[in-house]
């Protein structure tokens, strides 16, 4: 792009809206990678020389555009700027006074003695939403402590819902939960923020911490006996936790399958060849299939190894039984369903080669969200053009 001053009208019902984002790593950039995908006009703020560390992870065949950096940052552009720097403050200054949101995950007190906490950049710009994505809270004992996903996964008890399956020791999801899953937290807290500020005019501080909203999210459902005080039973919901839930074996493969309503129920023993199970009165009612879930998933996988995966699939579908083959991973890439939808996408880039891409899943009918209007950039891209675009020169 040969200029940075506000755009024209872009894909997406975001479009117009600016956000300056000074984030790193995962959790800051699948927030903005939302955004931008949305229509937003995101800049990318990374140090000079490195740039977002999440650059240098995993396998690329482009020096400094890693994986997970291709799939974070998308539809943005990059500049290096120092603000520690008066030329990367100035710089920082002017690209704030242009903006609908300043977004970051630096620690406020660093900010501020950068010139850029909150009543600062209030007074460059008096409507501006500025989203902190921070590790904790303000007020509690952790305020200022380092947050990263292993260490919110351990301290939100989500660990420990697998010690509680297995009976062994407590385990990280083998995926960056936490973080992704704040990510999202982030994003709909800068939209509810922009909702206020179009009605109001008025901006907002917003703080977004990791313990809060991802315990907020592993207890939604663990809480459960705990809910009422005095307790009715024990943390943890007795069908998430329990050890028989998982894909079941077939003659061939695995199968995920979720009889839910009392008629799935009895046709799927029906259909299994044990039409009398669900006559015990275990297993008759919901409430009574909840106290004895381990019995009931150990029934399931006794009934699921007696066909072959695309038998049951067929089956199952006729009966109106909500089931899905198991996919492995590589299997993922090829699923008929995301194939015909089109949602892994074949990219060329200049600078970049061939790569493969996810949609954006949300569909709007009006403002179309847009999942390849701008490449991951290289570093520092767009310096030149942005500081351009501000006056103060490349």
């Amino acid at each position: 792009m040969s200029d940075t001053s506000r755009p024209g009208p872009l894909p997406g019902p975001l479009a117009g809206i600016r956000i300056i984002d000074m984030s790193t790593v995962v959790l800051g950039p699948f927030a903005t990678l939302i955004l931008a995908d949305l229509g937003a006009e995101v800049i990318k703020i990374e140090p000079p020389g490195r740039g977002d560390m999440m650059r240098g992870a995993g396998p690329t065949p482009v020096e400094g555009v890693g994986p997970i950096y291709m799939a974070l940052n998308r539809n943005k552009r990059s500049i290096e700027l120092d603000a520690k720097t008066p030329e990367g403050k100035d710089a920082l200054t002017e690209l704030l006074k242009t903006a609908d949101v300043f977004f970051h995950n630096v620690r406020l007190a660093g900010m501020e003695r950068l010139g850029f906490g909150y009543d600062e950049v209030k007074a460059l710009s008096p409507g501006i939403v500025y989203v902190h994505c921070a590790g904790f809270g303000q007020g509690g004992p952790y305020e200022l402590r380092q947050a990263y996903d292993d260490l919110i996964q351990g301290a939100s008890g989500f660990a420990d819902l697998n010690a509680i399956r297995s009976g062994g020791r407590p385990e990280y999801a083998p995926s960056l939960v936490a973080d992704k899953t704040v990510g999202l937290f982030a994003t709909y807290a800068a939209l509810a923020a922009l909702v206020h500020k179009a009605k109001t005019g008025e901006g907002q501080f917003v703080q977004v911490p990791m313990l809060e909203c991802f315990t907020f999210f592993n207890m939604v459902e663990n809480l459960y006996g705990e809910t009422f005080i005095p307790a009715r039973g024990k943390l943890a919901y007795t069908r998430s936790v329990n050890p028989n839930r998982r894909p079941y074996p077939t003659l061939d493969g695995y199968i995920g399958l979720v009889p839910y309503s009392d008629e799935q129920w009895e046709k799927f023993f029906e259909i299994g060849g044990k039409p009398d199970v669900f006559r015990d009165p275990r297993f008759s009612t919901y409430k009574a299939r909840t106290e004895n879930t381990g019995a009931l998933y150990a029934l399931i996988e006794e009934v699921a190894a007696t066909r072959t995966t695309d038998e049951w699939l067929v089956l199952l579908d006729e009966a109106n039984i909500p089931a899905m083959r198991y996919n492995t991973l590589p299997e993922v890439l090829t699923d008929a369903h995301l194939v015909a939808t089109d949602f892994f996408q074949q990219v060329t880039a200049p600078g970049l080669g061939t790569y493969r891409a996810m949609r954006h899943p949300v569909m709007f009918s009006e403002t179309p969200a847009n999942s390849q209007r701008l490449p991951p950039p290289q570093l520092g891209a767009d310096t030149q053009t942005v500081l351009e675009s501000l006056g103060l020169g490349g």
